[in-house]
């Protein structure tokens, strides 16, 4: 499964319905979020079936992005049943994102 990239109007649809999420928060001109954008392409794949790997380009929807207070990007918040759990601000190799995720398996 590929990234899902997220809008607003189907963002809390989607959550409701997912017991596991990893959303980051970026945008096309910021350099650091291209970078992570292969290690959420990999953590798609290797989470298919046990979590959502969602992208919001927080240049097309700032309302997500203040709703979630999101000041830097690229940022990397995690919900369980649609509630935050963790974030992370920055590009991290996978396994920090890993380490999350199965924590919360």
């Amino acid at each position: 499964m590929s990234v899902k990239h997220l809008k607003t109007e189907e963002f809390d649809a989607m959550m409701d319905g997912t017991p596991l999420a990893m959303v980051d928060f970026w945008a096309p001109w910021c350099g650091p979020c291209r970078m992570l954008g292969p290690v959420m392409e990999e953590l798609a794949a290797q989470y298919e079936g046990k979590a959502l790997v969602a992208k919001v380009n927080v240049d097309e929807e700032p309302e997500l992005a203040r709703r979630f207070g999101v000041m830097n990007i690229p940022t990397v918040v995690f919900l369980k049943n649609g509630q935050e759990f963790d974030r992370k601000v920055g590009a991290f190799p996978s396994a920090v994102f890993q380490e999350v995720l199965d924590k919360a398996l």
